[in-house]
């Protein structure tokens, strides 16, 4: 079978079928970002921090998104290594079917229950109002965002992440069109800022479904789906660590948006919220790069060309050093421009921002090795071992870290947390590179 996961790749065609998956990524924290940037400038920082009140109810829904996605895609890369072409657009043809059931529910039980589902996010009642009516059209919106997010994997796995990175750009400048015209000229408040998103949604998710409905001479393509529990169920297990990831990046925000409401009120709220946007675009970058190349890992590995693997590993490594080098550089250059884009200088929210991120930011340094191992040990179809690498760096450690250090050290102790949790999670993915050798990825013999 003639395929682009089939080619030899070497450390620049790796970076090339990567790259469009990585410009999608950021491209998609984009999209919460310029959000921020139009609520902070048109509504102010209170309406910022209510708008990341909502972001653990957002991660949710991304958590089941994506366990499905790319935990399927794992499977279904591995059949196409296998040669398995039927059974591959079957289980793709299933799971997309799932994605949608699933959107449809959330967006019925999320209207429904917004209220109850904001007053659990911990808003304050100077958040509440803005919160429910920025919740309550993203959820409308759900089955979109599901098959977005399913789509962004999918393509990839059928050799086509270069449409997927064309259609998130286009989401991306729709988003931001309608958040002016919205915001600015219709003066929708808040309740633009959630419809603009919601429509760039739509984009990916519409396209990705005329794609695969009509490309039938790409490997994948909608066939009639076949029920298959035990498929859906390996994808589930296998995504785990994505899921976690989500669920994690959930439950840290809620701890987070409590602990500043804490020390420094709504004020607080805007400042995380903002460094928050920082990190999306690391994260964007290493889990666009690492999931970007999965689909390849799956295929060698399932048509077992070790010596693929091994340079895939190697080149892998180095382009972790090389943009780790190259993105912190340019961050700590520009953050204290980039933070006048969300509020004014003499203002407090940007004081408080100042002075968190150079401890913050450590964070940004070593948090790529966990996210790629984890999406490696997925691509081999070990979603345990994947999941636990997941969950001790995104959740154990990091919910731990923000717990005990405050309480302990006070103001600092806020600041270290995800630094701390990030170097402990580091040892973690270090300990399972070094037992999991087996899948080939290194020499099985030095010398």
């Amino acid at each position: 079978m003639d395929h682009t996961l089939a080619k030899q790749y070497t450390f620049a065609s790796l970076l090339s079928f990567a790259v469009p998956n990585v410009i999608m990524m950021v491209s998609l924290s984009m999209y919460i970002i310029v959000d921020g940037i139009f609520i902070a400038r048109l509504l102010g920082t209170t309406a910022l921090s209510a708008a990341n009140m909502v972001y653990p109810a957002i991660s949710f829904e991304m958590a089941a998104a994506i366990m499905i996605a790319t935990g399927g895609s794992a499977i279904i890369a591995r059949k196409l290594g296998e040669g398995k072409l039927r059974e591959a657009q079957q289980n793709m043809s299933f799971l997309i079917s799932i994605e949608i059931l699933i959107g449809i529910g959330v967006a019925v039980l999320g209207t429904l229950f917004v209220e109850d589902i904001v007053v659990l996010l911990g808003a304050s009642p100077l958040q509440a109002q803005p919160c429910v009516t920025y919740a309550r059209i993203l959820f409308a919106f759900a089955p979109a965002f599901f098959l977005q997010t399913a789509f962004q994997t999918f393509l990839v796995t059928a050799g086509k992440p270069t449409l997927g990175l064309i259609l998130t750009l286009a989401a991306g400048a729709v988003n931001i069109l309608l958040d002016y015209f919205f915001m600015a000229v219709l003066d929708m408040g808040i309740a633009g800022a959630a419809t603009a998103t919601g429509l760039g949604y739509c984009i990916p998710a519409l396209s990705g479904l005329l794609f695969f409905c009509t490309a039938k001479s790409s490997p994948l393509h909608f066939v009639k789906p076949r029920f298959d529990a035990k498929v859906l169920l390996r994808s589930c297990t296998n995504g785990s660590s994505e899921m976690v990831t989500n669920l994690a990046n959930a439950a840290t925000t809620f701890l987070f948006n409590y602990t500043f409401l804490q020390f420094y009120g709504e004020d607080g709220v805007a400042s995380i919220t903002i460094i928050l946007y920082f990190q999306y675009i690391f994260t964007a970058l290493y889990f666009g790069y690492s999931n970007g190349i999965a689909p390849i890992i799956s295929y060698k590995y399932g048509n077992r060309d070790q010596r693929q693997l091994q340079e895939i590993f190697k080149s892998s490594i180095l382009f972790l050093i090389i943009s780790t080098a190259l993105s912190n550089v340019l961050i700590h250059l520009t953050v204290s421009k980039s933070l006048v884009i969300f509020t004014s200088p003499d203002s407090r929210v940007f004081d408080i921002t100042l002075h968190g991120f150079s401890l913050y930011s450590l964070a940004f340094i070593i948090m790529g090795l966990g996210i790629f191992a984890s999406a490696m040990f997925t691509a081999f179809s070990d979603g345990k071992t994947s999941a636990v690498i997941s969950f001790s760096r995104t959740f154990v450690f990091i919910v731990g870290a923000i717990l005990i250090l405050p309480n302990v050290l006070g103001e600092i102790g806020i600041w270290i947390a995800v630094p701390v949790a990030e170097a402990l999670g580091l040892i973690v993915a270090c300990f399972f590179l070094i037992r999991k050798r087996h899948y080939g990825y290194v020499p099985s013999q030095s010398g």
